[in-house]
């Protein structure tokens, strides 16, 4: 392998990773601020409960994901200096605003929700938490909007040896980029959803005290996973009405074909569970109660995790052998002077700090699941301080 192969594996193992805590993030955010709304409306204390414990579950692997966009950046600096150079002009703007704007206004606003509570009025608390929704899905548009660039470069000029922006407005509506947005939005709804399916399922398959409670997190998952399922599907095979004009050889290579055929297959058939199995047994809690079926729920709520991964791959991997499509192959982009030697180094470090963290990850989250509600941590009203004893008259 040589060492412009070996950099891209590197992006393509390091990017994968990363993109498991994002999908979580983007699925979890929302569902934890409507559990949060309904107790607002409802006043239902099993409501709280739901958002707390939820809401830690959101809260650990944002907290982690943290590092893995780190990761990424540094990449760009080490390997890819001459995208850069080239199209830094462009590209970085996108990467830029979710930085400076989204990213940091999502985690102010996510220290206020964490901190906030039993401080902070309930409407205020609450407005907390949506705001870290909208800063969260702004966050993942700007990073769309800078990948979409690589995928369909459009809004620019050739300026000597670099690309200039000519129109950023055309970058917002890059045809790559309309319908991937919200097929990411959907794709993240759809996981989030089956992390809480599969959690809740093991605790009514296994009869914990906590059956109502799981009972209503089932529901929420099956008709979210409905929900995102199909905004998943639907703008994912709208895609194919301009994919095919814009990147005609997209399909053409074995791995970008293999990810596309599987990650269908897996939506495909989970889309078609949800929608003619799970939906229907909601009624009189018909799935909360089939415990010959928890099992099986357990095995799927990786699935939805693997298709966003495929699908991340056939969107990157057919785009070779170029990076900025069209404008720069992925060779012109490699840093000068990068040796085999220097890029299996990091390479076995990104690679390896990026496991660690998705390992403790999904230890952690276990760790919480195992707990139940009734041991969360988020919200948890801090024991008063004792009185000071009455000073003894002499």
């Amino acid at each position: 392998m040589d060492v412009t192969d070996l950099a891209r594996l590197q992006f393509a193992v390091t990017g994968s990773l990363h993109f498991l805590f994002v999908v979580l993030t983007l699925g979890l955010a929302p569902l934890v601020a409507i559990m949060q709304t309904r107790h607002a409306i409802s006043g239902k204390p099993v409501f709280e409960r739901m958002t707390r414990f939820w809401g830690q579950i959101y809260v650990i692997n944002y907290a982690l994901g943290v590092f893995t966009g780190l990761v990424m950046e540094f990449q760009f600096g080490l390997s890819w200096s001459g995208l850069t150079h080239y199209a830094g002009a462009v590209f970085g703007a996108p990467l830029a605003i979710e930085t400076l704007v989204a990213f940091f206004l999502e985690s102010t606003f996510l220290g206020l929700w964490i901190f906030g509570w039993n401080r902070l009025p309930k409407k205020l608390h609450l407005a907390c938490i949506w705001l870290v929704v909208l800063t969260a899905y702004a966050s993942a548009f700007w990073i769309m909007v800078a990948n979409s660039f690589l995928q369909h470069p459009v809004g620019v000029r050739q300026s000597g040896d670099h690309l200039a922006l000519t129109d950023f407005g055309a970058l917002l509506t890059n045809p790559s980029l309309v319908m991937a947005f919200p097929h990411v939005i959907g794709a993240g709804l759809f996981a989030g959803s089956f992390l809480i399916i599969g959690a809740s399922a093991y605790h009514l398959f296994r009869r914990t005290p906590e059956q109502e409670f799981f009972r209503r997190s089932l529901r929420t998952g099956v008709v979210w996973a409905f929900i995102g399922s199909n905004i998943a599907v639907g703008f994912g095979y709208a895609q194919f009405a301009f994919v095919g004009d814009i990147q005609p050889d997209k399909f053409n290579g074995a791995i970008p074909r293999m990810a596309l055929e599987n990650m269908l297959l897996i939506g495909q058939l989970v889309h078609t569970i949800v929608m003619f199995v799970l939906l229907p047994l909601l009624f009189r809690n018909l799935l909360a109660r089939a415990r010959w079926l928890h099992p099986v729920l357990m095995i799927m709520t990786p699935l939805p995790f693997i298709a966003a991964i495929l699908g991340w791959l056939t969107r990157e991997v057919g785009r070779q052998p170029w990076l900025v499509y069209g404008k720069l192959t992925v060779a012109d982009a490699m840093s000068p002077g990068l040796t085999q030697q220097m890029v299996t180094f990091s390479f076995t470090a990104f690679a390896g700090v990026l496991t660690l963290l998705a390992v403790i990850d999904y230890l952690l989250i276990a760790r919480v699941v195992r707990r139940g509600p009734e041991r969360a941590d988020l919200g948890v009203a801090e024991p008063a301080e004792p009185s000071p004893a009455p000073a003894l008259a002499l």
